[in-house]
């Protein structure tokens, strides 16, 4: 099996790269391979490669800045899903394709599930959920994954971010009503493989791919907190020698720190589907944090 991976150098591509090759061939590219703001481009890499599989990991992530670039995030995040789709329609290929919590609106009480109809409130999750439906639409076998507050040792994330503050900072003013579920990008590339493990492992689930697997997944960590509850956690592992000596933390309202992008209050996915079909247990999200911060400190 030939998989191609787009965004390779990202939090989740460079996670999918090391390990999807116990699957088959892995092709990985990035921008300076591909780049997805052209569909020629798109078109060209998958043309030249044939792939079986393209794990598109690639994608326009900042939210704020997405705001005052609507085009390009379109371009990226919904524009190229289409196009990836179409081509794999026409080869007989799957994709695999990594969406968001922003798609829903975040007014829900509960987690939410797959069937629960999106409402984006930003730039960022409208054209994700563009993405989404273009993809559905092409007809293409597919795997729609969407995850929540992506974090890993490399990149740009919260986490990270919370640890070079806390070298620079004494004070740090953290949104408090924000809930979601932080999800450690090696977990969700382990989960991905996984996935594809399964409906690749034989000739009969290969060939029921599109009726028995094809479909939307929520792929997030298990629990839920805020961002400050996150930034706490971090700072507490951090500091797990002499917690006195982190900065101060002081819980605020969303209201309390402007952005250009709405973010939703709710974030937190259900991830029943994805048991009950790949029997994948949602690990939570403070275990999964302190997994990560071994490798980090």
């Amino acid at each position: 099996m030939k998989i191609l991976v787009t965004g390779a150098l990202g939090q989740i591509g460079s996670e999918l790269t090391r390990l999807l090759p116990v699957l088959g061939e892995v092709v990985a590219v990035d921008l300076a391979e591909m780049d997805l703001t052209r569909g020629d481009d798109i078109r060209r890499v998958f043309r030249e490669v044939r792939p079986d599989v393209v794990v598109n990991a690639g994608a326009h992530t900042a939210v704020d800045k997405a705001e005052s670039e609507p085009e390009l995030a379109r371009l990226v995040n919904a524009v190229a899903p289409g196009i990836m789709a179409e081509e794999l329609r026409r080869s007989g290929g799957v994709l695999v394709h990594y969406s968001t919590d922003y798609v829903f609106d975040g007014t829900k009480a509960g987690a939410y599930t797959e069937e629960d109809q999106p409402n984006p409130s930003s730039v960022y999750g409208s054209t994700k959920w563009e993405g989404e439906r273009a993809i559905v639409a092409s007809g293409v076998p597919h795997l729609i994954l969407r995850t929540s507050w992506i974090y890993g040792a490399r990149g740009k994330n919260f986490l990270l971010t919370m640890l070079r503050l806390f070298e620079e900072r004494t004070e740090l003013k953290i949104v408090n009503d924000q809930i979601g579920a932080p999800t450690w990008c090696t977990w969700v590339a382990e989960v991905t493989t996984r996935m594809l493990g399964v409906c690749f492992g034989n000739e009969q689930n290969r060939a029921r791919f599109a009726e028995q697997w094809s479909g939307t997944y929520h792929v997030s960590a298990g629990g839920a907190t805020s961002w400050f509850g996150f930034a706490s956690a971090i700072r507490d592992l951090r500091y797990a020698g002499d917690p006195s000596s982190g900065p101060r933390l002081v819980p605020i309202a969303s209201a309390e720190y402007p952005v250009p992008a709405r973010r939703p209050l709710n974030s937190v996915l259900s991830n029943a589907k994805l048991k009950a079909r790949f029997g994948v247990e949602q690990e939570s999200w403070d275990v999964m944090l302190r997994q990560c911060m071994r490798d980090i400190l």
